[in-house]
């Protein structure tokens, strides 16, 4: 039976940095590595909002990025 290992975490956010000329919004992201895989979704965003308090831009979205091997 297969199992899988969770390698790696990565915390990105995605800002929205204005509009375009159809009016779309133009979305620029970051992302930040080596955030510890034990953290909830919880202490995710409110990193992320602590973080998008520094920044310029409108915080659109957070995403986590899991990175798993399968192990036969």
């Amino acid at each position: 039976m297969a199992k899988s290992l969770l390698e790696g975490t990565k915390l990105r956010l995605v800002f929205e940095a204005g509009m375009d000329e159809d009016g779309k919004p133009i979305l620029r992201s970051k992302t930040f590595s080596n955030v510890r895989k034990e953290g909830t979704t919880d202490q995710f965003f409110q990193a992320a909002l602590a973080i998008s308090v520094l920044c310029n831009d409108t915080l659109y979205k957070v995403e986590r990025n899991d990175s798993t091997e399968i192990i036969a």
